[in-house]
């Protein structure tokens, strides 16, 4: 009987000195082979770790040439016997979990062979992201990968334990929906049955779990696979996967109050780590003003300043005429920065040019004063009122940008998270959230004026008159809230409006007609005719959460087959043409190409 019919007898990782003298199987792969004073040692690999595996000289001659044949990701099955290796005059490995035993082969069983792989499947992997998306399938064997797609399984796991003690019912929504504005474009799927119409692919299940809500399921989850079709990049994916939850009978307490539940149970379970509850909750206006961002990364201080006050009035043109423009004048303090060399401070300007910033004010603070930079139109009460505002110390330095509010707000965050990278000031395993809160209702298109909602049209606003709100939509505060962690937005949620006329009213702001409304939400308008709950929810972005979870630096580290930032599917060539006869049947042709 073959080895594989017998079937293995523990992973790869799993034996320990416990286990010394039984007789095991192992399968996997050769992860490393080196020939030493007549034994061969060969590195078997599986999802579980790695074990050593000696063919030592007493081996008979069959035995020994196929040991000797053994190369790179050859798949083999091992029978062996479990032994000490300090008892065999070795050393302990201590890189393996498995570094103080090995297994003694008396009976190896090669299952497939394997050409040289393009790449080696090591962590510190030489190769370029394109070749190694190509052959994924290989890029998945390294350890690094496997562990963290381990710990995205456990942190599902952890998810569903949590919701099902809380009352939630995990409940599926369809991925062949309509299209409706929800701020990104849509996967469209052509209808062969009805010719010339179109499913989109959902870019969130929001609709379909508020209808949820009006049937009486009181509260709802789903680890939901969503997707837009948006400019990509390190920390997003065309197809992506969030944690969708949604809740009767809700009130911004009592949702936020379940997602730090999760999210406390979540790292327990996963990484072992204690997250202190309850999050600080930052309102919208103020995280802008403190960070210039609306997440802002906690586990760091070089929070901005507002100077207006105090530049107002100086000699220095730069500051004056932007406030005289309209504009803003915001500093931070980085500490022990005077140590930096003028070059070194003026390429810092590089930082913020791609926001907008036309350049950087500087200075350094000194025992007698401001020296360098801007110090010269700010000597005395000027210098002083102004090293208090962004409490600066001598040694340290201080930075300004002056400009539209927006790029001084982008610019300055750009910067603070750039130099708090270089400092250190990030630690990876350091998870401080925070809620931001009472997000703006609408915003303007900078391009055409109209009014925008900041989340999405279903976001319940904290003015509860229709009539009131339609009079006067513009700077009115909504009851949306983010989940930041670390500068990530992790996730946004909101109350939602159950009441039709309000929906009716903020569907009549963002520019629908009647006719309008009726076609694209008439559904849901007609919900609400039937007695619809109180109700909020949120998504969270299970990519992202794992990413930081684990200490990764991109979203494709945690996902198993990602796009490229281009959209594309390099191992599959996807997306590519499909043939004429699917084209005629889906009643589609091709744009003539120039």
């Amino acid at each position: 009987m073959s080895l594989l019919e017998v079937g293995r007898t523990h992973d790869c990782g799993a034996l320990r000195l416990e286990q010394a003298g039984e007789e095991v199987i192992l399968m996997g792969w050769v992860d490393a082979w080196r020939d030493l004073g007549g034994r061969r040692f060969i590195d078997l690999r599986d999802r579980g770790g790695v074990t050593q595996v000696v063919f030592g000289q007493e081996l008979d001659a069959a035995l020994d040439a196929q040991a000797r044949r053994l190369r790179h990701e050859w798949v083999i099955a091992v029978r062996g016997r479990v032994d000490d290796r300090v008892a065999n005059g070795g050393t302990v490995n201590a890189q393996l979990e498995t570094g103080a035993i090995e297994v003694r082969a008396t009976e190896l069983e090669i299952l497939t062979e394997s050409e040289t792989p393009p790449f080696e499947i090591r962590d510190d992997v030489n190769a370029a992201e394109e070749l190694r998306l190509k052959y994924r399938y290989l890029d998945l064997r390294r350890p690094s990968m496997q562990d963290n797609l381990v710990q995205r399984h456990r942190f599902n796991q952890a998810v569903r334990e949590y919701m099902d003690t809380e009352g939630f019912l995990e409940l599926e929504t369809p991925f062949l929906i309509r299209s409706t504005p929800e701020g990104a474009r849509d996967y469209v799927v052509p209808s062969r049955v009805h010719p010339n119409t179109f499913y989109a692919l959902p870019q969130s299940p929001q609709l379909f779990k508020q209808l949820f809500m009006v049937a009486g399921y009181d509260r709802y989850f789903q680890i939901a696979r969503c997707f837009r079709d948006e400019d990509l990049r390190a920390d997003r994916q065309p197809e992506f996967t969030q944690i969708d939850m949604e809740m009767s009978f809700a009130t911004v307490d009592s949702v936020l109050g379940v997602i730090e539940g999760l999210m406390a149970h979540t790292f327990k379970k996963v990484l072992d780590v204690t997250v202190a509850t309850p999050f600080p909750r930052i309102e919208y206006a103020e995280a802008m003003e403190r960070f210039g961002s609306d997440a802002p990364d906690l586990r760091f201080g070089m929070e901005l300043k507002r100077v207006d006050d105090l530049v107002e009035s100086s000699e220095f043109a730069v500051f004056t005429g932007t406030l005289e423009a309209g504009g803003a004048v915001k500093g931070l303090c980085l500490t022990g920065g005077a140590e930096r060399s003028r070059k070194q401070i003026e390429a810092l300007i590089e930082i913020v040019k791609p926001y907008g910033a036309k350049g950087l004010a500087w200075t350094k603070v000194t025992e007698n004063g401001f020296q360098g930079g801007i110090a010269r139109f700010f000597q005395g009460d000027a210098g002083v009122a102004l090293q208090a505002r962004l409490e600066g110390q001598p040694g340290d330095l201080l930075l300004f940008v002056a400009d539209k509010e927006k790029v001084v707000n982008a610019s300055l965050n750009a910067l603070r998270k750039q130099l708090a990278a270089q400092l250190g000031f990030t630690d990876p395993k350091s998870f401080p959230f925070c809620w931001v809160t009472r997000f703006p209702l609408f915003e303007r298109d900078e391009e055409t004026g109209a009014l925008l909602s900041s989340h999405h049209p279903f976001t319940a606003p904290e003015e509860t008159d229709p009539a009131a709100l339609e009079a006067d939509p513009v700077g009115r505060p909504s009851q949306a809230y983010d989940l930041v962690l670390n500068g990530y937005e992790l996730g946004s949620g909101s109350i939602r409006i159950h009441n039709r006329e309000m929906q009716e009213a903020i569907f009549r702001i963002l520019g629908l007609s009647a006719e309008e409304q009726d076609e694209k939400f008439g559904f849901l308008l007609d919900a609400f005719r039937y007695g619809p709950p109180p109700h909020g929810g949120i998504a969270l972005g299970v990519d992202r959460l794992v990413m930081l979870m684990v200490g990764a630096q991109s979203i494709p580290e945690v996902i198993a087959f990602p796009k490229t930032l281009r959209a594309q599917d390099l191992m599959l060539q996807a997306p590519g043409r499909i043939d004429g006869g699917q084209l005629d049947e889906l009643h589609l042709a091709f744009k003539a190409e120039e």
